[in-house]
């Protein structure tokens, strides 16, 4: 039987802290740390993501709050993450329940280690926010991008936050505090939200661990964003490549073990 005793309460909770912390830093990654630890208190995977995927919402929610308040986000670019990721996360989340994932995981994993190495290579990338033309072939390419990613959110959750990250500053020039705030509120939320609807319908979730996980989530959100703003991109940048170099190791041991 799962344990439910207040030592085990605080655990969760500061797991989730720490874990939303560092996601609202560098823009994704929350899983690193949170989903393994939910397997760790004796959940099945399937539970153990569901309920991950419902304390994630909480994140978008607290992280938001900082960002909102600087009023730099623009409806152009929240309208493209919504109209084109969103479709792909509920055709994931339907070929996760009909396809083995170990493929996939192995590439997302292999993937999120080359967005670690890109990064650290381009040294310039996401230090600035300019001003850029949206033409019409940026727009299809930046919907392609993130629809694709959009799937793998409902595939395979983790990990896919970086995605939207890089892929944000490579296409439209965002600076990585910008593109961290955008990853943060429309993934966070509304990308998060569908997954965890269309897991809670499976009775996946284990309700008696989500009050301390949201808790944990909306504080690690909010002051991990509130700190990414005070240093900065360049801080950020830094600990993006961390995040995504470890996420990509974690999940190819997830996929070999």
């Amino acid at each position: 039987m799962l344990s439910n005793d207040i030592i085990s309460q605080i655990l969760l909770g500061f797991i989730s802290f720490l874990s939303n912390f560092i996601s609202a830093l560098s823009g994704g990654g929350a899983g690193l740390i949170q989903l393994p630890a939910l397997i760790f208190f004796g959940l099945p995977f399937s539970k153990a993501l569901a309920t991950h995927k419902v304390a994630s919402v909480a994140l978008g929610f607290g992280a938001s709050l900082p960002h909102l308040k600087k009023n730099n986000l623009q409806i152009k670019y929240a309208f493209l993450i919504l109209i084109s990721g969103l479709p792909g996360v509920l055709l994931g989340a339907y070929t996760s329940s009909i396809l083995p994932n170990n493929f996939s995981t192995t590439l997302l994993g292999f993937l999120t280690l080359f967005l670690s190495f890109y990064s650290i290579k381009q040294k310039k990338l996401g230090s600035t926010n300019k001003k850029i033309r949206i033409n019409k072939l940026r727009i299809i390419i930046g919907s392609l991008g993130l629809f694709i990613i959009g799937f793998f959110n409902g595939y395979l959750s983790s990990g896919t936050g970086l995605f939207v990250t890089i892929w944000m500053i490579t296409i439209f020039d965002l600076s990585f505090s910008l593109a961290v705030a955008y990853t943060l509120i429309f993934v966070g939320i509304f990308w998060n939200g569908i997954g965890a609807l269309s897991l809670g319908f499976k009775g996946n979730i284990i309700w008696s661990y989500i009050p301390v996980l949201i808790l944990g989530s909306l504080l690690g959100g909010y002051f991990g964003a509130y700190f990414s703003i005070i240093k900065g991109s360049k801080f950020i940048k830094v600990v993006f490549e961390l995040v995504s170099f470890s996420v990509g190791i974690s999940l190819l041991i997830k996929a070999f073990l």
